[in-house]
C-alpha cells in the first residue's frame, strides 16, 4: 500500500539519519583515534628511548650557553661531575651586540677554568649565538670544540620544584643554562627531571588520553 511504503521509507531515512550513520561515524573516529594515539605513543616512546640512551660526554668541564635576544644569553661552567663552577651573562645579540663584552667573558670563563667543551641550546637565538661562538673560536684560535644541544623541556625543569632545591640562589634562565650542559655529560640522569610529555621527542603526545 503506498501509505505504508511512504511509512516505512520515512522510517528508515529517519532511523539512518539520526541513529545509524551517527553511530558509524562514532564508531569509525574511534577506532581512528585509537590507531593514531596509539602510533603517537609508539613515536614518542621510541623517540624517547634514543634519547634517553644518547652517550654521554662524561668527564669534560662544559660551558654552557643559553641563548636569547633581549634577556641575554645565560652562561654556565660545571665541572666533570657536573658541579656548578660559574654563572653569569653575555649579550653578544640584538638589541645590545656587546660582541667584545662576550667574547672577553668566554675566553676568561674558557682560561679560568679550563672548558673543554662548548654546549649551546637549540631555543631562540640559538643561530646567532652559535656564529658568536664560532668566530670567538676561530680568531682565538682555540682549541675548543662546540656542540647544538636540545633544550627542549629545559624550562620545565629550570621552574620546577626540583630546580628550585637544586639551585635556589638561581633564577629559572640561570637553572637552564646548567640543565643544557648536565644534558651533555649525562642525558639520562638530567632527562628523567623532566615531565616525559615535555621533553619535545613525541607526535601529538600531549593529547593522547
Amino acid at each position: 500500500m503506498p501509505a505504508c511504503v511512504e511509512i516505512l521509507e520515512a522510517a528508515v531515512e529517519d532511523s539512518f539519519k539520526r541513529l545509524i550513520q551517527p553511530s558509524v561515524e562514532r564508531e569509525i573516529r574511534n577506532r581512528l583515534t585509537e590507531m593514531a594515539e596509539e602510533q603517537a605513543i609508539s613515536v614518542f616512546s621510541e623517540n624517547l628511548r634514543n634519547l634517553l640512551l644518547q652517550p654521554p660526554l662524561s668527564g669534560q668541564k662544559i660551558l654552557a650557553v643559553d641563548p636569547a635576544f633581549r634577556t641575554g644569553c645565560k652562561l654556565a661552567v660545571v665541572d666533570e661531575t657536573g658541579k656548578m663552577l660559574d654563572i653569569n651573562v653575555m649579550y653578544p645579540t640584538a638589541p645590545r651586540n656587546d660582541v667584545e663584552g662576550a667574547e672577553r667573558l668566554v675566553l676568561s670563563f674558557i682560561n679560568k677554568y679550563g672548558v673543554e667543551l662548548i654546549a649551546i641550546g637549540n631555543g631562540t637565538a640559538s643561530r646567532e649565538t652559535e656564529q658568536f661562538i664560532a668566530d670567538v673560536i676561530a680568531n682565538n684560535n682555540l682549541d675548543v670544540p662546540y656542540i647544538i644541544v636540545n633544550e627542549a623541556g629545559a624550562s620545565v625543569y629550570s621552574a620546577s620544584e626540583l630546580a628550585r632545591e637544586e639551585f635556589p640562589d638561581l633564577e629559572v634562565e640561570e637553572r637552564s643554562a646548567v640543565s643544557i650542559a648536565r644534558r651533555v655529560q649525562d642525558p639520562l640522569a638530567e632527562l628523567v627531571k623532566i615531565d616525559p610529555k615535555s621533553i619535545g621527542v613525541g607526535q601529538y603526545q600531549h593529547d593522547v588520553r
